[in-house]
């Protein structure tokens, strides 16, 4: 009889709210497989919104850093994530440390491992926009963490390609998909067994029904100042319009929600909320017609749903959803916002070129790719 081959320690690294969702599909996915022995550590990088993810998903952490402090710096904030992480490497010794995306901890995370000549899997790896200040900081993030991974899974072959442009070995690059979508559609098939987990917008539902409803986010670095303070005007000119309504969850980093709160506080048709939980946040990419955001992530989940998307930035790491036509970069200008909303709303052959669009981005099976590329690898 021959021992069975050890298990690999792999260290899934995680901080903030899009991670948590991002990640959990691949903690599930190495968890249920007897090849892996599976830790987890969260920087806390945001917390509320970080732990109602954790709880949804049924995943508690090994290491919990908890590092979220009002008005941090990020020099501030990366140094105590190197420190931070790095003792809990020390303490694990893993064989993979994976991260994901382009936060200030998976960029730590790879750099207190490569510190530790730990191997480091990048999950969404290769998203770039070609300008280190749009986004800001998470392009040199993600730059840095593509030189230190030894993994990069890229969720699409735009992505790909650029990782292969910056030559990044070919043969340690792979599409696997965006994990985004396999935690939508899980979570989508946990409301449909469990609909009280997302009826808490049913008020809003009610006090809106009959209106075509618009959802919002906004929360970028670079948008902060004038760019926020557009489109909080373009949102109010928006609800001029009696036959719309605009659901606004309202990111919690006071940038944001003292412009936010200053202009549109008490406009009848825009119910300014607090952050979503991820089925509540499901649930409205589910009701609305059209989503208006800044967010990279809901770029690549509300096509997933057939809702066309415009985007307040003046570039995108997700080119696939502007060349398969389910998303189009508005900008921060507010005429350029209403025109391009009040077109959706107003013909019907546009919004319906945008919703039957293509989605680019996964199939649900990311994170089992990603399991058996670590396998793998060994």
């Amino acid at each position: 009889m021959t021992d069975s081959p050890a298990r690999q320690t792999v260290l899934v690294v995680f901080g903030t709210r899009p991670e948590a969702i991002k990640m959990f599909p691949v903690v599930h996915a190495l968890r249920a497989d007897p090849r892996f022995r599976v830790r987890v550590c969260i920087s806390a990088q945001h917390r509320g919104m970080l732990d109602q993810v954790m709880a949804i998903a049924g995943i508690t952490a090994d290491h919990d850093l908890d590092l979220m402090r009002p008005d941090q710096t990020l020099d501030a904030l990366t140094a105590a994530l190197l420190t931070g992480l790095g003792q809990v490497m020390d303490a694990e010794k893993p064989d993979w440390v994976v991260v994901q995306g382009d936060t200030a901890t998976a960029m730590a995370g790879a750099l207190a491992a490569y510190y530790r000549k730990i191997r480091v899997a990048h999950v969404e790896a290769g998203l770039r926009s070609h300008n280190i200040y749009h986004p800001w900081p998470e392009e040199v993030n993600r730059k840095i963490i593509g030189t230190i991974a030894a993994l990069h899974c890229a969720p699409t072959e735009t992505a790909a390609e650029a990782l292969r442009a910056e030559n990044v070995a070919p043969e340690t690059i792979h599409v696997t998909g965006n994990t985004v979508i396999d935690a939508l559609q899980w979570v989508t098939r946990r409301i449909a067994d469990e609909p009280a987990l997302a009826a808490g917008l049913g008020e809003l539902e009610a006090r809106f029904a009959g209106r075509r409803i618009i959802g919002v986010t906004s929360h970028r670095r670079e948008n902060f100042g004038g760019g926020l303070e557009a489109i909080a005007r373009a949102i109010r000119t928006i609800a001029q319009r009696p036959d719309v309504a605009l659901i606004f969850p309202v990111h919690p980093n006071p940038n944001v929600r003292r412009v936010m709160e200053a202009e549109l506080a008490g406009l009848d048709n825009v119910a300014l909320i607090e952050p979503l939980d991820y089925p509540h946040f499901a649930r409205l990419l589910a009701i609305c017609e059209i989503m208006l955001t800044d967010s990279g992530g809901v770029q690549e989940e509300a096509p997933a749903l057939g809702k066309p998307v415009l985007v307040m930035r003046e570039t995108t790491e997700r080119p696939e959803g502007i060349a398969a036509g389910t998303a189009r970069l508005v900008g921060t200008d507010p005429a350029r916002i209403v025109t391009e909303i009040f077109t959706l709303l107003d013909d019907k052959e546009a919004y319906g070129a945008m919703a039957r669009a293509h989605n680019p981005f996964g199939d649900g099976k990311s994170a089992s790719r990603i399991m058996e590329l670590l396998a793998n690898a060994g």
